[in-house]
């Protein structure tokens, strides 16, 4: 087993890390011990453990691989989905000076973290739209446990050219509604015959994804924004549509309603260029805590 210890800029809390990870339960989190289990997707589907040792002020990891890191992928994978090597400093004293102030301060050192894999991201905000979230979790769980591998205690998510030939059907008896079934093949089939090149986009602007993902049957606005936010790592989104946000800017400004979209253009005008954080703190500001 190959160990290494990563240092990186406070503030950093990976106890709120793992707070919000363990609301997705295909996630092997273990608050007690402040460890996650990380899927790596590669030939053989590599399991990498992550487990906090220092603090919000001194923040320290101690990861720990199965198979040697000769070319640095895995490492250069958990520092971009933990966001290890930038800074949140910068962001979080922007947001001081905003009406999200109080939000940033309760839930400081908290870094944007990724999905653990594009297809996975993709896969996820689709199954999960316009579904209230325990039921969303239960369908992603259904569709992972048949179709996906466990590794290790570790879920991951099917291939796209495994998705991409299961039947209709099949998900049906899932309880996936018809077209929330259609989307998924098809978008799968997209990927695994060459038309969607997942990698080919991160090399895109937002509004070139965005513009290219909304042509597919399936994905909205809504889904594109959170594949760009939580697969590419795009600091400046905010789903106006989502629900969540909706209600935690209605919380926020102790509204008796939801805001319209343009009473939330103007609320989020300051947040600029940081609406993903904005956003992310949002949705903390109503999550459930366990």
């Amino acid at each position: 087993m190959r160990e290494e210890v990563i240092r990186v800029s406070p503030p950093y809390n990976f106890d709120l890390v793992l707070d919000r990870l363990s609301l997705d339960p295909l996630n092997n989190v273990d608050i007690e011990n402040r460890t996650v289990k990380v899927p790596f997707y590669n030939d053989d589907n590599e399991v990498l453990t992550v487990t906090a040792t220092g603090t919000t002020d001194n923040p320290s990891f101690l990861v720990e691989m199965d198979q040697e890191d000769e070319d640095g992928s895995r490492l250069a994978y958990l520092k971009r989905i933990f966001q290890w090597e930038g800074t949140l400093h910068d962001i979080h004293q922007h947001f001081l000076e905003t009406d999200l102030k109080d939000i940033f301060l309760e839930h400081s050192g908290t870094p944007v973290v990724l999905e653990f894999s594009p297809y996975a991201t993709l896969m996820k905000s689709i199954i999960h739209q316009q579904l209230n979230l325990s039921f969303a979790h239960t369908l992603t769980e259904r569709f992972v446990h048949k179709y996906g591998e466990l590794k290790d205690g570790v879920w991951f998510y099917p291939h796209p050219a495994k998705t991409a030939l299961i039947e209709v059907a099949e998900l049906r008896d899932l309880q996936f509604s018809q077209r929330k079934a259609e989307y998924v093949i098809g978008v799968s089939k997209e990927i695994a015959e060459g038309r969607l090149n997942l990698e080919e986009l991160q090399e895109q602007s937002d509004e070139e994804i965005l513009k290219q993902l909304v042509k597919l049957r399936g994905i909205g606005p809504w889904t594109a924004e959170n594949y760009l936010m939580f697969a590419l790592d795009r600091p400046n989104l905010f789903p106006k549509t989502d629900i969540g946000i909706q209600n935690a800017l209605k919380k926020l400004y102790r509204m008796d309603r939801k805001p319209t979209l343009a009473e939330i253009e103007e609320m989020s005008a300051a947040w600029k260029p940081y609406l993903s954080y904005a956003s992310l703190y949002l949705w903390r500001s109503i999550e459930n805590r366990k």
